[in-house]
């Protein structure tokens, strides 16, 4: 019995580290352009998303002085109006995910620009999911 839950404890060990590298963070050697990508309609971080924020809020531990935008994006369709509230809350949340882990909310400004500028052109979901966003740039 001791002998069949040291062999399940095991499995579970390995089945867990196995999942852990889905989860990397890995902090970028520049924070401009970096990117948080969003699914239609929401300003929920994503699990791959918040990686990518803990990523960026690395470099930031490790870069006192630097201060970012953080830029709310929305693919092209639903109005002006709409997609600039989205975008904002999109911002806001990727900021949120930073400030969480330690960054000062003082270093980190975000702006909506909803789908008045795309990050790649054209129609389709292909492109439609580039275009929902959060972009960081440091300023």
């Amino acid at each position: 019995m001791k002998m069949q839950k040291i062999i399940m404890l095991a499995g579970v060990t390995s089945l867990l580290a196995a999942c852990g590298g889905a989860n990397k963070i890995v902090e970028p050697s520049d924070l401009n352009e970096q990117r948080a990508f969003f699914d239609f309609d929401s300003s929920v971080v994503t699990q791959e998303a918040q990686n990518n924020l803990l990523g960026q809020s690395l470099y930031m531990k490790h870069h006192a002085d630097t201060k970012i935008q953080i830029a709310g994006n929305c693919d092209e369709r639903g109005t002006t109006e709409y997609n600039l509230g989205l975008g904002a809350r999109r911002a806001n949340a990727a900021k949120a995910v930073m400030v969480k882990d330690g960054v000062e909310a003082k270093r980190i400004s975000t702006i909506s620009y909803g789908k008045e500028r795309p990050w790649k052109l054209g129609s389709g979901e292909e492109t439609w999911k580039m275009n929902r966003n959060a972009t960081t740039t440091v300023k």
